[in-house]
């Protein structure tokens, strides 16, 4: 592998999704104040700040790590039989075992990045 190709990229959500989310969560705090039954609204940005802040994909030599809000995946370039992108743009994992696992934050316009370091191995 040359020297100026990163043995690992990483993929994330933009970052605005977790500032938004923060407004949000900062603007809920009126309401859920209100009364207590009004609280579980404050569940819902505080749970897309944890999704931003956690989720994404890593692409190393060793294969691929998937990372949801709840989970996470670990897949070896050796499962993989197939790398493509849907019609939205979403970059999607064919399994040797016929299994699609999309990959969170990938884009199509990144998939020739995933692809030359998956050569890479």
């Amino acid at each position: 592998m040359s020297t100026d190709q990163p043995s690992r990229i990483r993929f994330r959500p933009h970052g605005a999704i977790a500032i938004a989310a923060l407004v949000a969560l900062i603007g809920a705090v009126p309401l859920a104040s209100a009364g207590w039954y009004y609280l579980p609204i404050l569940l819902v940005p505080i749970a897309v700040v944890a999704w931003a802040l956690r989720a994404g994909t890593e692409v190393g030599p060793d294969g691929l790590r998937v990372r949801a809000l709840l989970g996470e995946r670990r897949i070896g370039w050796s499962e993989i039989s197939e790398l493509g992108s849907d019609r939205r743009g979403r970059v999607l994992a064919r399994l040797t075992d016929g299994q699609v696992v999309p990959l969170t934050s990938v884009r199509d316009r990144d998939l020739p990045r995933l692809v030359k370091l998956g050569e890479a191995k």
